[in-house]
Formats: C-alpha cells, sequence, structure tokens
C-alpha cells in the first residue's frame, strides 16, 4: 500500500512542492503511525521551503511543523498510546503527508470532541501564543501589551488569548486586517502609514508592561525602547539564518545587562524537549478552552493536503488573517 507526501524538491516558491508516492511500513520499535486528518500551514513550512532557517534540512525533504491525525498503527514497545487514539504531533519536518511517523512517547492526547480543523493551529501557534503570555511575561489583568505581526497565526492566538487574560492591547498590522484586531479589543497601528513609537509614546507615556514581536527580532530595538521600567520584551519567531539568530541572542543579552529595570527574552518550542510535561499540561488546557468555547481560532482557508502548495502560495501572499489549514479527503 502507497501514501503520498507533498516533497519541497528544491529551494524557492510553492512550485517547488511536489507530490510523491511513498511505501507505507510498519512502525518501527517506540514508533506511530498517524493518518493525518489537519495539518496547519505555518511561516516555518515556508521559510524552510527557502532555506531561511539557521539549521537548514537537506532537499529533497516533507515540510510540515505539525499534524493532527488518528494512531493507525504502532510499534513494538509502545504503551502510551493505541490505535484509533486522536493525537498531535509539533514535529518541525514531515507533516505535510497523508501518514506520519512519529515517537509515540512524544504524542499529544487530542479530544475527539474537538473539531480537528479548529484543533491544528493549538499545537504550534496557540502554545507559542500560550508560553509568551504565561511563561515568558507572566501576564496579568490590566497590564498594557503591544502584539508586533498581531493579524497572523500566532498574532490572532495573542489577540484571542490577551483577551481572556483581561489584557489592554495594541497591535500592528495592515489597514486591511484592522477588523480583526478590534473584534478582540486591541487597538490597531497601521504599520505602513503610522509610526508605531510615535503612536504607543502618546497613548501611553509611561510605557508598556510587555511587547511581544513575531517579526523575528526586526522590532526589537523600537519595541524595547517603548517599555516602561519592570517592563519585559518577548521575541518569538524563525530568526531566518545563524547569524540572524545570534544577532538576536546578543540583543537579547545586551538588553538584560542595561541598567534601566527592563528585560528582554526570545521564545523557542525548541524548549518542548526539555519540558514536555509541562508542554502536554498546557496542550491539555488549550484544548479545553476550545472546548468551552473560549478561544476559536481563526481559519482562513482550507485545502486537502495534496494541495499544500496552494496553500502555502496563499500564505506567502501577505493576505492571510490567521490561519491555513489543510485537510485530510
Amino acid at each position: 500500500m502507497n501514501y503520498k507526501t507533498v516533497v519541497v524538491t528544491q529551494k524557492g516558491g510553492p512550485e517547488v512542492l511536489r507530490v510523491v508516492e511513498n511505501e507505507l511500513r510498519e512502525p518501527s520499535a517506540r514508533e506511530a503511525r498517524i493518518k493525518a486528518l489537519a495539518v496547519p500551514v505555518c511561516l516555518p513550512d515556508v521559510t524552510a521551503r527557502y532555506g531561511q532557517t539557521p539549521f537548514a534540512a537537506k532537499y529533497p525533504f516533507v515540510v510540515g511543523y505539525a499534524v493532527i491525525g488518528t494512531v493507525d498503527a504502532i510499534g513494538k514497545d509502545v504503551a502510551n498510546v493505541s490505535v484509533g487514539d486522536r493525537v498531535a504531533a509539533l514535529i518541525a519536518f514531515g507533516g505535510y503527508a497523508e501518514y506520519v511517523y512519529w515517537n509515540a512517547d512524544r504524542l499529544i492526547p487530542v479530544p475527539v470532541s474537538v473539531d480537528a480543523a479548529k484543533a491544528a493551529p493549538l499545537i504550534l501557534n496557540y502554545i507559542v501564543a500560550y508560553h509568551t503570555l504565561h511563561w515568558s511575561a507572566r501576564v496579568k489583568a490590566g497590564d498594557k501589551v503591544l502584539i508586533i505581526g498581531a493579524s497572523g497565526g500566532i498574532g490572532t492566538a495573542l489577540l484571542q488569548l490577551g483577551k481572556l487574560a483581561g489584557l489592554k492591547m495594541y497591535g500592528i498590522a495592515s489597514q486591511s486586517k484592522h477588523h480583526i484586531l478590534t473584534e478582540y479589543g486591541a487597538a490597531p497601528i497601521d504599520y505602513r502609514t503610522q509610526d508605531f513609537v510615535e503612536v504607543i509614546r502618546r497613548a501611553e507615556p509611561e510605557g508598556l508592561d510587555f511587547v511581544f514581536d513575531g517579526m523575528a527580532g526586526g522590532y526589537f530595538a523600537r519595541g524595547y525602547s517603548l517599555l516602561r521600567r519592570g517592563g519585559k520584551l518577548v521575541g518569538y519567531g524563525n530568526p531566518l539564518s545563524l547569524p540572524r539568530t545570534l544577532k538576536i541572542l546578543g540583543q537579547t543579552l545586551l538588553f538584560n545587562l542595561l541598567p534601566d529595570g527592563k528585560s528582554a527574552a526570545y521564545y523557542s518550542t525548541g524548549l518542548s524537549h526539555l519540558y514536555w510535561g509541562r508542554f502536554l499540561v498546557d496542550w491539555a488546557a488549550l484544548f479545553k478552552l476550545l472546548e468551552e468555547g473560549k478561544i476559536d481560532p481563526v481559519i482562513a482557508a482550507r485545502f486537502p493536503i495534496l494541495e499544500a502548495a496552494k496553500a502555502n502560495a496563499l500564505l506567502e501572499s501577505g493576505q492571510v488573517i490567521g490561519n491555513i489549514v489543510l485537510l485530510a479527503p
């Protein structure tokens, strides 16, 4: 029996994605085979395709940072999941596929009561938003925050979770996307026609409590300048290259050495390898919020898994608000 994957054949745009057939194999020891239900299309998928990542994969390869599906088969010595279980995986590569193989010890339980398409953004975009808010920043009701890049997958997650947390929010996005910011109570700033530093300084002369920068460090210094004493800048997102990674880490270190009472941090899902148990608890909390209708991921478009090239082209168009999800036929 064969299955299909969407392969990045070489560095380039969505046109380099090709559908390839593979032979379905039995899972190895401690491995599970997952029949995909939903796969989020994320910015790391795009940057990996262009080779814009600190540790680029060797072409050809399959992108796809996360997947939700049903356990189809298990290998030897697998005891924590069973065939038929609904699970998710944060895999970094390999998600654009009808079947995915993954370490059974690193699977995330997913309630059968939630819609797979709505749950898919929780695996990457919402866990990043949740952790930057509640791990890195430790926000509390009434805090004043700026979200840089507020209309994308992580940005809209920050808006929803920030509203739940009772934050006073400002968000940067293009004019055509301002309606999603106002829907969640954030004051919108148009980066094309407004100087966000000037806008914030007029609105909050005493400074902000937190700035969340999802633009891979491009706004670091200006965002940091808007903090009050005791405030914190939290960055996240793919730095695109090893030199940029080192630059961002250097900036973060420098900000923390300045005698101005402010601080900075940079969040990475790589922490999951160190804090897997805590990640599982927080994913469970997000699934509960989804079940209760307290969060509702914004889905801009849905495509069949094998039409991932079209989904990538849409994401790169810059017109997307929220998330794009690939679905099994």
